[in-house]
């Protein structure tokens, strides 16, 4: 049997390709073991030495690379990025206080004597005699519970620990006892600083790395970490960086992460052809993420923008494109929404209105496509590129005839969000 030898070409081909994998795989999942993600883990440890000089030089992230796991430590994001906390499933989303909890979590794992498996009840006494020494409130009532049980939680995702006899659902719902086998060498990467010499909540945060880098850097990781990058919320270096290096920037994208850089007049985004980068699927299934996008579609079409109208105040490049819609409006529109599609919703939300809007302005806001202002909700002209597309799918008037939400296309489809605003012709 013969066997053809793979050309040097190729081979950089395919080590260059690994590599790109590898990064994408840490940046959409920054702690990696060898229990949970195995050929992951293996992935990174063999390109281990390129992807911390590319997650260095390029976006300052460090990278730990160890025999049972890998763990990416990314800078702070900027105080004006969106805020995306932390949700395990359909759980509610990190509180500050559930990120106390984790913490204290953590420092208790690290309590000199601590041996490599501990019962779940002796975690959770442990974390409340240090919530009362750090001053954190956590009284023993429902939600609270769930909090602390949230916490413990992202440490089991996370590989930190593993349900070896019981289980944590077990012991929150019945207390049933249960036990946790400690992951010890990861254990002290999890926070961004190590807790020795830490005597305070508020001490941890004061020692906590800067989001400042030099422009190039930081522009890099708002595009590899923000779905949309509105200009008006660039430095002025950074636009400097955007209009000069948008050649490079481009390739480098592209190289390292496999990203499509994509420039408008009131943006930028990097945005992923393969669709699995993204932890926030949008458009995507549920009952939130149609009524979002159903929703942009109906102000957008009830304001009928043009390209020289609808500026919004605020922003560092002064006014900003944008489209005011009244909160009395937005709630209006919403409510025919939900009398149209009571039956295909969560019933949950059908009765709840409010609730609903309170998530899908959430949604919005954590994609960079709107504003809460006290007036009302301000949408960015991206929310063009998620409008229904006619030609590539059945009629809006027909799916609403069918009961179901209106088509509309993705970033991943290649389709862009318009050069001067809300187009009419859609």
């Amino acid at each position: 049997m013969s066997v053809t030898a793979m050309s040097p070409g190729s081979t950089a081909q395919h080590e260059a390709a690994e590599r790109r994998l590898a990064a994408r795989t840490l940046l959409a999942c920054p702690v990696l073991t060898s229990h949970r993600q195995p050929d992951e883990l293996a992935l990174v440890r063999r390109h281990s030495a390129a992807l911390r000089s590319t997650f260095a030089k390029l976006l300052s992230y460090h990278l730990v690379v160890e025999t049972s796991f890998a763990r990416l430590v990314k800078t702070p994001p900027s105080g004006d990025s969106p805020l995306r906390p932390v949700q395990r499933g359909d759980s509610p989303p990190f509180t500050p206080q559930t990120y106390a909890l984790f913490s204290l979590a953590c420092a208790s794992l690290l309590t000199p004597g601590t041996g490599e498996w501990l019962l779940i009840s002796s975690l959770v006494e442990q974390v409340r005699a240090d919530a009362v020494s750090a001053g954190v409130a956590l009284r023993d009532t429902p939600s609270e519970n769930r909090r602390l049980v949230q916490a413990v939680g992202l440490l089991i995702d996370w590989g930190v620990l593993t349900e070896t006899d019981g289980s944590l659902s077990a012991w929150s719902e019945r207390r049933e006892e249960g036990v946790l086998q400690i992951h010890r060498p990861l254990l002290p990467h999890v926070l961004p600083r190590p807790l020795r010499d830490v005597a305070s909540l508020a001490d941890l945060a004061a020692r906590l790395p800067s989001g400042a880098a030099e422009p190039r850097r930081s522009l890099r990781r708002r595009l590899v970490e923000n779905p949309l990058v509105k200009r008006e919320d660039l430095p002025e270096d950074e636009r400097d960086v955007l209009s000069r290096e948008r050649s490079e920037l481009t390739r480098l994208l592209e190289e390292h992460f496999g990203l499509t850089l994509e420039v408008r007049a009131e943006g930028a985004l990097a945005y992923d052809t393969e669709g699995t980068l993204s932890d926030v699927a949008y458009p995507g299934p549920g009952t939130v993420r149609q009524a979002a996008l159903l929703l942009t579609d109906a102000l957008t079409d009830l304001a009928r923008p043009s390209a020289a109208s609808h500026h919004v105040p605020g922003g560092t490049a002064g006014d900003v494109p944008g489209l005011l819609t009244p909160w009395g409006t937005v709630s209006s529109e919403l409510g025919g929404l939900v009398s149209r599609y009571s039956k295909a919703w969560a019933g949950a939300y059908v009765a709840d209105p409010a609730r609903l809007q309170k998530e899908v302005v959430a949604l919005l806001e954590s994609m960079s496509l709107a504003r809460s202002l006290p007036g009302g909700l301000v949408l960015h002209p991206a929310v063009a590129r998620y409008r229904p597309e006619p030609h590539a799918q059945p009629t809006r008037a027909a799916r609403r005839l069918a009961g179901k939400p209106d088509g509309a296309r993705a970033p991943a489809s290649g389709a862009l969000f318009t050069d001067s605003f809300l187009r009419e012709a859609l």
